[in-house]
């Protein structure tokens, strides 16, 4: 980026100024006379204009527009839930106003996302209307190297999945924030779907499962209270110490419990992965 400079010049030519004290000694004169510059001598100042820092939600609000790219008009679409997807909702309902994108239809995964397609006139359906998307476009809160992912730390993994499983293709919408070595790889919660009847019993049994690897199980809350999905579940979050080995393995020993519904491992699920970062947007594709 050009830097801005700015210079700033300062002329000094001689100056004298003088003025009489008249006190004991009438004829007493006081000469006052400001430093002799040389003519012409200049100063210059540089102001440097510093490059804009982009927070996460402009690096996240290019993505979504970068994803947006792939809708085309009489889609059905599938509409994620969290803070990308929400970006990408704001611009197909400004696409749709401004006449630009037509006859598209969401298939929305979280009452927060209907709510938003909605207030925005996206026309929207569900899965038992439309069984066979074109397209779902959504955020995540981890990307491997395999583009498998981790979702759901907004609560809504089971919609989601339903939804983008549906799909014929997935596009992940993220910043560069988000990519691991290996899932679990962040420190942050990887949630577990369960029924509300036993979850101790289940969150004792998650805990047990990975205990080699560490694993924490906490009960998620909602001011104090159990966190409530769409689907009047429950959700048990896992915080693992370390990069899960085997997360195909994983996923199906944890399916394979009793009262899980469903789990935040999305595992080749993928079409392509739009990633927002400091130097620009980049697509990673299998």
């Amino acid at each position: 980026m050009a830097t801005a400079t700015t210079a700033l010049s300062f002329l000094s030519p001689p100056a004298s100024l003088s003025y009489s004290l008249h006190h004991h000694n009438p004829t007493t004169r006081l000469l006052l006379r400001t430093p002799s510059l040389r003519p012409h001598t200049r100063f210059s100042i540089r102001a440097y204009t510093p490059t804009p820092t982009l927070t996460q939600d402009d690096l996240k609000k290019l993505a979504a527009d970068k994803a947006v790219e792939y809708v085309k008009s009489g889609m059905v679409l599938g509409l994620g839930t969290g803070s990308t997807a929400a970006f990408v909702v704001a611009k197909l309902g400004a696409l749709l106003k401004s006449g630009e994108l037509t006859n598209i239809v969401g298939v929305p995964t979280s009452k927060r996302t209907q709510e938003q397609a909605a207030s925005l006139n996206i026309p929207l359906s569900v899965l038992d209307d439309h069984p066979k998307l074109d397209l779902a476009i959504d955020g995540a809160d981890e990307v491997d190297p395999d583009l498998n992912l981790v979702k759901g730390r907004g609560g809504a993994l089971l919609r989601e999945k339903m939804v983008e499983a549906a799909s014929d293709k997935f596009v992940v919408v993220v910043d560069e924030s988000k990519l691991v070595d290996g899932l679990g790889g962040s420190g942050l919660a990887m949630p577990v779907e369960v029924v509300q009847f036993c979850w101790k019993y289940n969150l004792i049994r998650l805990q047990e499962m990975f205990k080699e690897e560490g694993v924490e199980a906490k009960l998620r809350l909602d001011g104090g209270k159990p966190y409530v999905t769409d689907n009047m579940n429950y959700i048990v979050d896992l915080y693992f110490k370390t990069p899960i080995k085997d997360s195909g393995a994983a996923g199906k020993e944890i399916s394979a419990l009793e009262g899980v519904v469903e789990h935040g491992l999305f595992l080749d699920m993928t079409t392509a992965v739009i990633i927002a970062g400091a130097d620009g947007v980049s697509v990673k594709t299998k």
